[in-house]
C-alpha cells in the first residue's frame, strides 16, 4: 500500500480557514452505489478535483487532501472503489482492501469517476475537472484522460505506465496515450524501484510525442509514496510537486 495508516499529504493547513465537508453516497450509471467524501471551497463553478484514493480505496489521508484543495478555492470530491464489493460501511485499519482491488474493474472505475464528475458539475456543465491519484490511483487517473470524461487534466503521483489487469480490463497507460484527450502531470519517486525510470522514460517520450500537456516530473532519491508529511527528509519534494499541481490546475483550469 502507499501509506501507513497514520500518514497524511504533505500539505500544510491554511490557518483559519473553514471548510464544508461531508461524507455521502453517490450513484454511478452501472447502478452503483459508493461511498464518497466531498470539500466545497470558495469559488462557485471554478476549477475541482476528483481525488482517486490508493488501494485502501476510501481513507483518511485522501479526505485530508479534500480539505487542502479546498482551502485553496477548489471542490473535491474522493471516490471510493469498492461499493460494488464492501457496500457502504465504514471500515476500519484493518479491512482486507487487497481482496476487494482484485475485483476492481476498468470500467467500474471510470463509471464511479464519471459519478463524481458529474456532482462537480451538477450546476456549472462546462466546468474545469481535474483528476488526482496515488498510486493504484495513479494510474487510474491517468487512464481516466483517455476515457472520454471530458477532463481538463489528469495528475498522478507514482502511477505504472505498464501495469495491466488491475484493475481487471485495463492495458497498460503508454498504450493508451493517442487517446488521451487533456494534458497530464505525472510526479515519480526517483528511488522507487516498483516504476524504475526505465518504466517511467518511455511514458514520458511517448506524451510528449503525441503532444500532451503536462509532464512527468521525476525526483531523484524519494520513494515510492513519498508525498508524506512524516517524511520530513522529503519535504522539499513534496512542497515542490504540491505547488505543481496548483500551477497545473491554474494553467490549464
Amino acid at each position: 500500500m502507499c501509506f501507513p495508516a497514520d500518514a497524511l499529504p504533505a500539505v500544510p493547513k491554511i490557518r483559519g480557514a473553514e471548510v464544508d465537508h461531508r461524507h455521502h453516497t453517490l450513484h454511478a450509471a452501472d447502478s452503483n452505489e459508493y461511498l464518497a467524501f466531498s470539500a466545497s471551497g470558495d469559488r462557485p463553478g471554478g476549477p475541482a478535483v476528483v481525488v482517486l484514493p490508493d488501494v485502501r480505496g476510501l481513507f483518511r489521508f485522501y479526505e485530508e487532501l479534500a480539505l487542502r484543495f479546498a482551502e485553496h478555492g477548489y471542490d473535491s470530491v474522493v471516490i471510493d472503489y469498492f461499493g460494488r464489493t464492501a457496500g457502504l460501511d465504514a471500515r476500519d485499519d484493518d479491512f482486507d482492501f487487497m481482496a476487494h482491488v482484485r475485483q476492481t474493474t476498468q470500467d467500474g472505475v471510470r463509471a464511479d469517476t464519471a459519478a463524481a464528475i458529474d456532482q462537480l458539475r451538477t450546476d456549472a456543465p462546462e466546468r474545469s475537472v481535474f483528476t488526482v491519484g496515488f498510486c493504484f490511483g495513479g494510474s487510474n487517473s491517468w487512464h481516466q484522460a483517455a476515457n472520454g470524461l471530458g477532463l481538463t487534466g489528469a495528475i498522478g503521483f507514482y502511477g505504472h505506465p505498464n501495469r495491466s489487469g488491475m484493475p481487471i480490463g485495463s492495458t497498460p497507460m503508454i498504450s493508451r496515450v493517442g487517446a488521451v484527450e487533456c494534458p497530464v502531470l505525472g510526479l515519480m519517486g526517483g528511488d522507487d524501484p516498483g516504476i524504475p525510470e526505465s518504466e517511467v522514460a518511455p511514458f514520458r517520450e511517448a506524451l510528449a510525442a503525441a503532444g500532451v500537456g503536462g509532464g512527468i516530473i521525476t525526483y531523484p532519491g524519494t520513494p515510492h509514496s513519498f508525498f508524506d508529511r512524516t517524511y520530513q527528509e522529503h519535504a522539499a519534494a513534496s512542497a515542490d510537486a504540491w505547488q505543481r499541481i496548483l500551477d497545473f490546475i491554474g494553467e490549464f483550469g
